[in-house]
């Protein structure tokens, strides 16, 4: 499905009592066993051996072919095979792939109705609106794999990995591929989807020691992660409970393409919560929007009620007051004006983040537009009980590339206060993304 690239919880494991015997009906140990001797008898030859990629290779492969698909019991004391359940989630999701393709094509979301649950069906509304107004003119599955599908007490999760083609109106695509976990429930005696999440693209590239590129603006980062759509610092290793930042709303060039979003948040840099707001640029038909937001993931992501303008400076800070409870807020310092929420989340307390981003709608990055340089300050966060800035929380800058591995938005050092930098946008295109990062999607995100 072209959903959400945001992070949300893992499905749970359906807990089944294995059979006394079933056979495999994909790659095992023998697999491994021989790849390995194929691969030390390749070496004795080449006299290369690189073990942790025949390691890799064979493990994404029995990824991909699962070994087991299964349907465990209503009283969950038994795991028996149901070829026709599996058979009717497979072409579910397979029907709902096509009815968001033709429903983009056609501009008739009602196409999507019929294989989705209420709330997911409008979150379906909103990514396609944002391939939409992000210049995505196409959508195609090009190929579908399949992976493990369970069902338990009338709810099923299943695997895929989905290769799909986006097409933009500047005569540009990208393809990607990315594992989906669906979650699958009955509704009016039918299957129908009501989440769908794609955890892998949660990891952030780590940085190459020494690795700078000095020919992007201002003074780079000395070492940088690389991204697919965010840019700017984060930090993890300890218990993180607030953060904050302030920015001033940049002037994007509305004959640019694309969007932009600004953003503090905690989680979500390695794990599947995450905790945000910010601001965001859109443009669309020679004119840019400015909003405000907040995203909770896995929920979707909703413009609040401050209205922000380029060259207003803008503070944000989340806060966790007890355990669950959360206060966000966004103040413009310009007009005087603020927003300011609590919320009930449950967070991993994992990171903390200061990004610019390019939102993603679905599998398709929306291009990043021309927002110029934007520079963040007051830039801080508690952990462990203590604020601390960039510097001393030890932050690292992650750098915004493309699938030619091109920069298209550069962080700046950490400035001698310690809390504050830039990022600037590059002449590389960003079109195609690349990398792999937790991506959020405005509209829904």
């Amino acid at each position: 499905m072209l959903e959400s690239q945001s992070a949300s919880p893992m499905p749970s494991t359906p807990q089944t009592v294995p059979p006394t015997k079933a056979p495999s009906n994909g790659p095992g140990a023998l697999r491994l066993i021989t790849v390995g001797v194929l691969a030390f008898l390749l070496a004795t030859v080449t006299g290369r051996l690189d073990l942790s990629n025949v390691v890799s290779g064979v493990r994404d492969s029995i990824a991909r072919n699962p070994a087991v698909q299964k349907v465990t019991g209503t009283a969950g004391t038994s795991t028996v095979t149901d070829a026709a359940t599996v058979a009717a989630i497979k072409d579910l999701i397979q029907r709902a792939n096509d009815a968001q393709a033709k429903a983009l094509a056609q501009n008739d979301s009602s196409l999507m109705r019929d294989t989705a649950t209420d709330s997911y069906y409008q979150e379906l509304v909103a990514i396609n609106r944002d391939l939409a107004s992000g210049g995505v003119t196409s959508i195609a599955l090009v190929k579908i794999d399949w992976g493990d599908i369970t069902v338990q007490n009338g709810t099923a999760n299943a695997t895929t990995f989905e290769t799909w083609r986006t097409s933009y109106d500047d005569g540009s695509t990208d393809q990607r591929t990315d594992r989906n976990e669906y979650t699958i429930v009955q509704q009016g005696g039918a299957w129908r989807i009501q989440s769908d999440t794609q955890p892998d693209t949660q990891v952030i590239n780590p940085a190459t020691p020494g690795q700078t590129d000095t020919t992007q603006p201002g003074t780079p980062a000395s070492s940088a992660s690389r991204s697919s759509n965010w840019s700017g610092y984060v930090a993890n290793g300890g218990s993180f409970t607030a953060v904050t930042a302030t920015w001033v709303v940049p002037q994007v060039s509305a004959t640019s393409t694309g969007a932009d979003a600004t953003w503090v948040g905690i989680g979500g840099l390695n794990s599947r919560d995450l905790i945000q707001a910010g601001t965001q640029a859109s443009v669309g038909g020679g004119s840019v929007t400015y909003e405000a937001w907040v995203e909770m993931l896995p929920q979707s992501s909703r413009t609040v009620s401050l209205s922000v303008n380029p060259g207003d400076s803008v503070t944000t800070s989340i806060s966790q007051s007890a355990s669950g409870e959360w206060t966000i807020s966004i103040k413009n310092n310009t007009t005087g004006r603020s927003y300011s929420a609590t919320v009930q989340y449950s967070s991993s307390n994992s990171s903390a983040e200061w990004v610019q981003e390019a939102p993603s709608a679905g599998r398709g990055l929306v291009p990043l537009d021309d927002f110029g340089t934007l520079k963040f300050s007051g830039a801080s966060a508690v952990r462990d009980g203590k604020s601390m800035n960039l510097s001393q929380l030890a932050a690292r800058a992650v750098s915004m590339i493309n699938y030619q591995g091109e920069v298209t938005a550069q962080p700046s050092q950490i400035d001698s206060d310690g809390a504050s930098f830039t990022v600037t946008r590059t002449a590389a295109t960003s079109t195609s993304g690349g990398g792999t990062n937790p991506f959020r999607r405005r509209g829904r995100p």
